[in-house]
């Protein structure tokens, strides 16, 4: 469930604390894949992709030379909740042509149950099998209902159940802020 507006929300990090936290996981990322030609940054849509991208520039300026496969993925048709919930407004798909024998960083903005990265788990394999997927996401805040453990984390957020975390893009190139609101 989002929340309808931000008006009462709280900044918890500006622009320049995200950044510094997407460089500090694109450092762990390039610390486990020292070569960096069979990565693959895939951002899980929406917020995930803008993780992904940031994470994909960082990577980019360690190594200029190399051509990072990255891509972007909607897991709207694979989630297990669609009866429960209306259908999704879909977003655009476009992962690399070929995922055999790459190592896929899945990206996304906030991790809680699970249950988006088992449905993104699912839509990837639909695009070849990868040798090796690991989890990267901005923000890790519990609650898990299925075993699924990011490999790269920006920050742990333990926060009331009532309380949602939004990553909000500024679309005037302000950046990113990052809200914990009421639901």
């Amino acid at each position: 469930m989002q929340p309808k507006n931000l008006t009462d929300a709280q900044l918890l990090y500006d622009t320049h604390r995200v950044d510094a936290m997407v460089q500090s996981m694109a450092g762990a990322i390039a610390l486990q894949h020292p070569e960096g030609s069979e990565l693959a940054i895939i951002g899980i849509q929406q917020k995930g992709v803008l993780v992904a991208q940031t994470i994909k520039v960082h990577l980019q300026k360690r190594w200029p030379s190399l051509d990072i496969s990255s891509g972007d993925l909607d897991v709207g048709m694979y989630r297990d909740d669609l009866s429960d919930n209306p259908a999704p407004t879909l977003q655009p798909t476009s992962i690399p042509d070929n995922l055999e024998g790459k190592d896929v960083i899945l990206v996304d903005d906030v991790l809680q149950s699970g249950r988006t990265i088992r449905a993104a788990m699912d839509a990837l394999l639909d695009f070849g099998r990868p040798r090796r997927i690991q989890l990267a996401v901005l923000f890790d805040r519990g609650q898990r209902k299925l075993p699924i453990q990011p490999d790269y984390v920006g920050e742990l957020l333990e926060i009331e159940d009532d309380q949602f975390i939004v990553v909000k893009t500024l679309e005037e190139k302000a950046g990113v802020g990052v809200y914990l609101t009421f639901k």
